[in-house]
């Protein structure tokens, strides 16, 4: 039997840390300098072009994206919402956010032109897509589909 693992980039030091999934829930510490790492607490993850593709398209669990910029009063009635829902999946999807200013090759590689958008991956694809700010209840039934 074998436990899939995610990658994590600690936030602290940078280095890149293998967590089983079923140690998620247990708030593992980075392996060189132990800081908490970005998961685990139910925290909000951040993506960025650089960890894209190791963060979500590699994960093994299901993935909540929401693609959000600063300036954007409807991403920031939409970003508590994110994070209740982080904590709410902890260790059954990981959720986190990305920055479409600072991430432009991401956010373009997916076609975002209005934000709010939360994308769900699951095994590396895309699945879903929901514009606009959308209520809780309408995000996580959405996200709960593909548990």
């Amino acid at each position: 039997m074998t436990d899939e693992s995610i990658i994590v980039t600690c936030p602290a030091c940078g280095t890149k840390n293998r967590v089983p999934v079923s140690r998620l829930q247990q708030g593992p510490r980075c392996g060189k300098c132990k800081a908490p790492l970005p998961v685990g607490n139910g925290g909000t993850v951040t993506f960025t072009d650089a960890n894209f593709r190791s963060q979500v398209l590699s994960s093994p669990l299901p993935v909540l994206v929401d693609c959000w910029a600063p300036w954007c009063g409807p991403c920031r009635m939409v970003g508590p919402i994110v994070d209740e829902l982080a904590r709410e999946f902890a260790g059954r999807a990981l959720v986190g956010k990305l920055n479409v200013d600072k991430n432009p090759a991401t956010a373009q590689g997916y076609g975002i032109q209005s934000i709010p958008t939360l994308l769900i991956f699951k095994g590396g694809e895309l699945v879903d897509r929901i514009v606009g700010a959308a209520p809780k209840q309408q995000i996580m039934a959405r996200l709960q589909r593909v548990l």
